[in-house]
């Protein structure tokens, strides 16, 4: 097993106004290390023009807004299941290329909204594109970290984090996780920090600005600094 590397990124860059900025702060401000950004938003320039210096991966969209490779094609999240991978690919590229043109580098590495390559021929399809690109992509479980490696695609070992109808990283969150983290291995903890959605209707808006406070806070330094973890952003 590799030494431990700790990734803490924030996902959701580009989906609203507030949120990016807010995802900036933690960033520039806080011990947020990574973010990964969507591409094909009506925010995704706002957002590009804010993330100078920063450690930026692609947040793959496949639950709303356009589709870059297919004109004319809305996503919808509950169609996720039904997408080939041929298409896919096709989106993986365009959206790569997208993040490019709007930051002027390449993604850091990929992950996906709403962790819609728990569908296979999403898997299937991103991982097609990773590998030939050289990019890591996340796996959320062993099964799709199993996949992924045979794939010949690097992932991490470790993913921490969650969201739901409370925030997820109060600062009681982040200390006991930080206990408990292995002491080997590419661990990566999701988060969701932001200001509250200015422009976009989320189920998850008022909980960002806890973990925006948990990240911002001088007590998350101390915590990290208590336990030897350097948070590190994707290579």
């Amino acid at each position: 097993m590799r030494p431990r590397r700790v990734i803490l990124n924030a996902d959701d860059f580009g989906y609203d106004p507030a949120v990016s900025r807010g995802i900036v702060k933690a960033m520039r401000e806080g011990v947020v290390s990574s973010t990964t950004m969507m591409v094909n938003t009506p925010h995704s320039e706002d957002a590009a023009a804010l993330a100078d210096g920063l450690s930026v991966g692609l947040h793959l969209n496949l639950a709303r807004w356009p589709s870059l490779s297919r004109p004319g094609h809305a996503f919808v999240e509950r169609d996720a299941g039904t997408l080939e991978a041929a298409f896919v690919v096709a989106e993986v590229h365009a959206q790569l290329e997208r993040l490019e043109a709007l930051l002027g580098r390449a993604a850091t590495h990929v992950d996906v909204h709403k962790h819609l390559h728990r569908h296979p021929a999403v898997l299937e399809g991103l991982a097609t594109v990773a590998k030939a690109r050289g990019l890591s992509v996340r796996s959320i479980d062993d099964a799709m970290r199993q996949t992924l490696k045979a794939r010949g695609v690097r992932t991490n070992d470790v993913f921490l984090g969650d969201a739901g109808a409370e925030p997820w990283w109060t600062p009681q969150q982040l200390a006991r996780t930080l206990d408990t983290l292995p002491s080997v291995g590419l661990i990566e903890l999701m988060c969701h920090p932001g200001f509250t959605p200015s422009v976009v209707t989320s189920g998850y808006a008022a909980q960002r600005e806890v973990e925006l406070a948990t990240f911002c806070a001088p007590e998350a330094r101390a915590l990290l600094e208590a336990r030897d973890v350097q948070l590190e952003p994707w290579s």
